[in-house]
């Protein structure tokens, strides 16, 4: 591969490791943010058209990741796609979320569909619950409060770390010919229940965490009063989390091993390596 792949979102979660793995594979990555600094990167605003055209110039792949508080795609995406298939981008691999098949009404539901329709190549990665959501929507929750707030009920929550997530998506830009019209759907190895989260993250804190279910309307005043989202952010959150109580979200699958050749890590080992983020101040 000589053409640059664009990784969209290179500084987050799932980004950086992505462009951690394409450099450590010898696959030349041409990393993008709204403040990038990396030297060989470009700075790309969705929002921002004069920044499009130096980001896609001699670029074959992408790989797209839509910002949380971007829920209108049509408005605040697909423009600067079209620029992109414009430009020459041939191929897009979406992180998409699990689930986006089954719920139309998901930003990523609408943004597949709008690849499919889009002439370009393309494969969606529809991971299940981020294990990382758990260091940054909940962990003011966790380290002031000891509690897991969300409407999951008794449900089943099929677990993966971001990291994983990444090396899937990795290894699908390094040969994107192979996943053409592909959707893969990394999980870990776990269906958890957020009663089970609580306590694997007592044994781990070494105090009590609790879960509790405030229900769909109650998690969504939790969001915009407590968690700090906008309106259009809280209802998107509150849509995935509120699916897992359908039974929708448990759904396991051996994309990671299929696609990697290894096992995905536990959420366990996850809890472990991050448990400084819910550690208090002086404690």
């Amino acid at each position: 591969m000589t053409s640059p792949v664009l990784v969209t979102g290179a500084t987050g979660t799932v980004g950086q490791p992505v462009v951690e793995a394409l450099r450590a594979a010898g696959v030349p990555v041409r990393p993008v943010s709204p403040r990038m600094t990396d030297p060989e990167g470009a700075a790309f605003d969705f929002g921002v058209p004069e920044t499009w055209p130096p980001a896609f110039d001699g670029v074959s792949t992408m790989f797209l990741v839509r910002p949380p508080h971007l829920a209108n795609v049509a408005r605040d995406m697909v423009p600067s796609l079209e620029e992109a298939r414009r430009c020459g981008v041939r191929h897009v691999v979406l992180l998409s979320v699990q689930g986006a098949d089954r719920v139309p009404v998901l930003p990523h539901a609408r943004l597949e569909r709008w690849l499919r329709a889009s002439g370009m190549a393309w494969t969606f990665l529809r991971p299940s619950y981020f294990d990382q959501n758990l260091v940054t929507v909940f962990a003011g929750d966790l380290r002031d409060h000891d509690r897991l707030l969300v409407p999951a009920g008794a449900a089943r929550t099929a677990f993966v770390d971001a990291l994983d997530v990444a090396s899937v998506a990795a290894a699908v830009l390094r040969e994107p010919g192979l996943h053409r019209g592909r959707a893969w759907t990394p999980t870990g190895s776990e269906a958890l229940t957020w009663s089970e989260v609580a306590r694997i993250l007592s044994e781990v804190l070494g105090r009590p965490v609790t879960y509790s279910d405030p229900g769909i309307l109650g998690f969504f005043r939790h969001a915009r009063a407590d968690l700090g989202m906008d309106t259009a952010m809280a209802a998107t959150t509150t849509v995935i989390h509120a699916t897992a109580r359908l039974g929708v979200a448990q759904h396991l699958t051996d994309d990671v091993r299929r696609v990697t050749g290894r096992d995905p890590l536990t959420f366990r080992a996850f809890a472990d390596r991050e448990r400084a983020a819910w550690e208090r101040p002086g404690a």
